[in-house]
């Protein structure tokens, strides 16, 4: 991978948690339940075709990343780093992991 690709794929997984963190909540705020719609909406939307679509994010076959993994670990450092506690949020880091696996296995039987 060159340098370049470097560079393009890490602010390609910095963009989605930056724009959960700066956006979604503020939707929510302004439009309630439909706020968290228009939010998953824009920007899931909007960084998948960032980084796939016009190809910020290069995966060479070896290492494989998703999204969902850019905002898990970008929102817990954010989170972090602003003074959060880490111990508080493994209960739901724990019960993400279980519930994104549970839904890959049952995709797997279906498809």
């Amino acid at each position: 991978m060159t340098p370049g690709l470097m560079i393009a794929t890490f602010v390609g997984g910095f963009i989605f948690p930056f724009m959960i963190s700066m956006c979604w909540g503020r939707l929510v705020d302004a439009f309630g339940p439909a706020g968290g719609w228009l939010a998953a909406a824009f920007i899931v939307g909007t960084t998948w075709t960032l980084n796939h679509g016009v190809g910020l994010i290069h995966q060479s076959g070896g290492a494989w990343i998703d999204m969902a993994w850019a905002a898990a670990f970008g929102l817990l450092a954010g989170a972090v780093y602003s003074g959060a506690s880490l111990s508080k949020a493994m209960p739901t880091l724990i019960s993400a992991v279980i519930g994104g696996t549970l839904g890959a296995l049952i995709l797997s039987f279906i498809l």
